[in-house]
């Protein structure tokens, strides 16, 4: 095993930065969401970091409630998210809208691809912040996926650390990690920063240690 391991950025948590602002619509979505955050009750913490391309890790995911909070804090924070999705999703009547909102297609038959093809979507995007959840599924698991790092070790990009704390109510944006390549030993340093996070389903939420 290599002895280099990643190398972790904390994000300032004092405040709740967003992005610098980019048109009227941006704004009008930043105010509609952090009302909607503070009906909610959940507390944003960390500045978005000034990166062009990442790929944000959303953890916990147990709920289908992550996603509508992920994108009400994407749109706080005035980013535009993308996210995989089937590539049948972008081919209807919808597809146009589909992209829209933020749907990068994957065909899902050449999974042994989609590395290769989220690496050349980052290489010709001037700018994109790709979020992934890494347990990949809804349902109880120990074992998360290893596709978020090697996505962002191919499109040679940061991973930025999102935790999603139901417990304390919170949504921070915890730390910026750029991979050493030793994923074991990148893992343990990304997991640190989720150790004591709780997702809505407490129970389907677990950090191997």
């Amino acid at each position: 095993m290599s002895e280099k391991s990643a190398i972790d950025t904390p994000i300032e948590q004092a405040s709740a930065r967003p992005a610098p602002a980019n048109g009227l619509l941006a704004n009008i979505t930043r105010a509609v969401c952090a009302t909607y955050l503070q009906l909610a009750g959940w507390k944003v913490h960390g500045e978005f970091p000034a990166l062009d391309k990442a790929v944000l890790i959303a953890a916990p995911h147990t709920s289908n409630w992550d996603g509508v909070n992920m994108l009400a804090t994407a749109g706080y924070y005035r980013v535009k998210l993308k996210w995989m999705g089937k590539k049948s999703l972008t081919t209807g009547p919808f597809g146009g809208l589909i992209k829209w909102l933020g749907c990068v297609p994957i065909d899902r038959s050449a999974a042994n691809d989609v590395v290769r093809a989220m690496a050349e979507a980052f290489a010709a995007a001037p700018r994109m912040i790709l979020a992934i959840p890494p347990e990949g599924t809804r349902s109880a698991t120990r074992e998360w996926k290893t596709g978020f790092y090697h996505i962002a070790r191919a499109a040679n990009v940061p991973l930025i650390l999102s935790v999603l704390d139901y417990g304390a109510k919170t949504i921070s944006l915890a730390a910026i990690v750029t991979p050493s390549g030793d994923y074991d030993a990148d893992l343990k340093v990304i997991q640190s920063y989720y150790a004591n996070a709780r997702g809505k389903h407490a129970d389907k939420f677990e950090i191997k240690r």
